[in-house]
């Protein structure tokens, strides 16, 4: 066969029609539409705010697909071709700039997002991801509900549980410190309230506690641990002020487990899918130390002194 420029044509056109019969026609003509256990049809206010975050590229930064190896925000759930059913385009994304958000629904409360989409770095103190303030504030509660809604009926689930927990916070803040404080501690499991923190306060700990502070804690407690960093004006009930529980006998177990686990209903969010343990001790010892006035590290009872402390 000699190589004619017709030959080559018709070559590269059979190659092209195999490649797209392949990996376009055959999957589209034998594709399931079964919806998966989760899915349901969105509110006319869900597919509004997917417009928005469509026409703002958010897709190019997000994917909202979990697989099997990954280990961020949603993935207690592996993704399935059910749950896309009712996307038209599928906005599985192939960037993770930004975390994966097909569960994202309930992860956080509104008042998170809303401080979050007004300037990132409110709420995560290290993020790239552009400021959305110029949408206006009823955008910027539209495409919220559009986030609160990835993740569909598990979705729902934990929308209904940060709802409910965000009423019992602010009845404890608004019936004073004293009591806010006492219900915060008493949310805690009773074992981790009488833990001490096992390690010994030292300087490089306070700088590694410090650099973790101002990594993911500076936006909304601020810079002197009063409550009142720049995502305050967005969150209610507003941070906590450290400074409050001075005398108030906070133990490092208190603190360590708050961090770990967030407070849903509030906009404390976990950390323990980012920060490791000895990140977590550090920076409630910092927080102790700096503006609490009173650290219980390495205090009875104690155990075995890891390898590395001095």
């Amino acid at each position: 066969m000699r190589m004619t420029p017709v030959t080559i044509l018709v070559g590269v056109l059979a190659i092209l029609a195999a490649v797209v019969f392949v990996m376009v026609f055959w999957p589209y003509t034998h594709r399931d539409m079964t919806p998966s256990e989760i899915y349901r049809t969105r509110s006319p206010g869900e597919e509004s705010g997917r417009v928005i975050y469509i026409q703002n590229g958010c897709v190019y930064c997000h994917s909202q697909s979990i697989r099997t190896i990954d280990w961020g925000p949603g993935a207690e759930r592996i993704a399935q071709a059910g749950d896309y059913v009712g996307d038209k385009p599928i906005l599985l994304g192939s960037q993770r700039t930004g975390v994966d958000l097909s569960q994202e629904g309930g992860e956080h409360p509104d008042d998170w997002h809303i401080a979050h989409f007004i300037k990132p770095r409110y709420t995560r103190p290290n993020s790239i991801m552009p400021p959305f303030r110029w949408l206006g504030m009823q955008k910027i509660k539209t495409l919220t509900q559009y986030i609160q809604s990835l993740g569909y009926k598990q979705a729902d689930h934990r929308m209904q549980r940060q709802r409910y927990w965000k009423q019992e916070s602010i009845k404890a803040y608004e019936a004073g410190p004293e009591y806010n404080v006492k219900w915060l501690a008493e949310q805690v499991p009773a074992g981790w309230r009488n833990i001490p923190n096992p390690y010994p306060t030292t300087p490089a700990g306070m700088q590694r506690g410090r650099k973790n502070y101002q990594d993911f804690c500076i936006g909304c407690h601020g810079p002197i641990g009063d409550g009142m960093g720049p995502a305050q004006p967005w969150i209610y009930p507003p941070p906590l002020n450290f400074t409050i529980l001075k005398g108030r006998q906070i133990s490092g177990g208190i603190i360590y487990y708050q961090i770990m686990n967030g407070i849903t209903g509030t906009a404390m969010p976990y950390f323990k899918r980012e920060l490791e343990s000895q990140k977590i001790w550090e920076v409630g010892d910092y927080v102790a130390v700096f503006f609490i006035n009173q650290s219980d590290a390495n205090a009875d009872p104690r155990g075995i002194d890891a390898a590395w402390e001095p």
